[in-house]
């Protein structure tokens, strides 16, 4: 065994990304790229102004500067460029593995095609494999605070690709919008085969992670914080081992969370909660999915072996054959058992 500096034991360890917005990977670098390549205006001046912008008070306020981000994606390369840029990225952290989330409501309600936007970003994922050696799912998301039919005719946009997409999901606002509100259309999905998941209880209350248990039939809960507000909720998360995908510097810089040391993530784990560490939308929270790590082992004190469950529970709660979480697991813990 040859242990290593914490900094470096998080970088090198394998590891899974289960809570990714591709849209919200998007750096103000490359929004600029794309917005003149585009022949686009923004209404920030210059690429420093937009990042003194990624400031936020709450979930809407980051929600407004993250949909003018995203208008500025025309074209198949724009997407391709935005998954690509950040599949690069996922390698220099010691991802292997992804599942990562797009939005294509915000995209085909300014009349793209949603055949524009996926295939951009599946081609995206299919070089990173190929050439990075990240495998990846790719998850569909409702925007929650659109009308169900519109996401009853998106699901149906996503049919004849219905091979790439694993998983629909439920983001955007959540306060107002309950997942009852999308019951009839995540039945439909799960009919179609698809898997699902939800944003619940990060600003939402514990109320509406119960409703996407028995409503929505999730697999899996995104964020979920506010199960904590509820003994029993707990007690039905554990026993049913549901993953949750936390996301704690988004907490923080959306006040969900006032400084990370109040973070329930430690909490959590000692309550025998199945919780991972995510980046959300990381070029906006200025935080990568390495950060959050760094950043909550600081705060907490977390340990190697903390550090080490945590990244285990990031291959147990992914939509991975058994066969294929015990492969990375396999890798995961002679990592830990060389530089643990």
């Amino acid at each position: 065994m040859s242990s290593i500096p914490l900094n470096d034991f998080i970088r090198q360890i394998p590891k899974a990304e289960l809570h990714i917005h591709i849209e919200g990977s998007f750096e103000p670098e490359l929004i600029f790229e794309i917005a003149q390549r585009n022949g686009l205006k923004l209404s920030y001046p210059s690429v420093e102004a937009l990042h003194k912008a990624y400031h936020f008070s709450n979930l809407q306020s980051f929600l407004d500067i993250y949909y003018e981000g995203a208008g500025v994606l025309i074209h198949e390369e724009d997407f391709y460029q935005l998954t690509w840029t950040y599949m690069q990225k996922l390698q220099e952290q010691g991802v292997v593995y992804a599942e990562i989330f797009f939005d294509p409501q915000t995209h085909t309600d300014r009349g793209l095609a949603f055949s524009t936007v996926i295939e951009g970003i599946h081609r995206a994922l299919v070089n990173a494999r190929q050439q990075l050696g990240i495998s990846s799912k790719l998850i569909m998301c409702f925007l929650r605070h659109l009308p169900e039919a519109a996401a009853q005719e998106t699901l149906k946009m996503a049919m004849p690709y219905q091979k790439w997409i694993h998983a629909v999901g439920l983001d955007s606002s959540e306060v107002g919008h309950p997942p009852s509100k999308f019951e009839r259309v995540f039945a439909q999905a799960l009919e179609a085969g698809f898997l699902t998941v939800a944003h619940a209880g990060e600003e939402g209350p514990a109320e509406y992670i119960w409703e996407a248990l028995h409503l929505l039939k999730v697999s899996r809960i995104d964020h979920g914080n506010r199960c904590m507000e509820d003994e029993a909720l707990i007690q039905e998360l554990v026993r049913r081992q549901m993953p949750l995908t936390l996301c704690p510097i988004s907490n923080r810089e959306l006040r969900v969370v006032d400084v990370l040391e109040n973070h329930p993530l430690k909490e959590m784990m000692n309550k025998g909660l199945l919780v991972t560490l995510n980046s959300d939308d990381p070029a906006y929270f200025r935080g990568s999915l390495n950060d959050n790590y760094l950043q909550m082992a600081e705060a907490l004190d977390l340990s190697k072996k903390d550090i080490y469950q945590l990244a285990k529970n990031s291959f147990t709660a992914s939509f991975l054959t058994e066969d294929e979480k015990a492969s990375y697991i396999e890798v995961l813990d002679a990592f830990y058992a060389e530089k643990g």
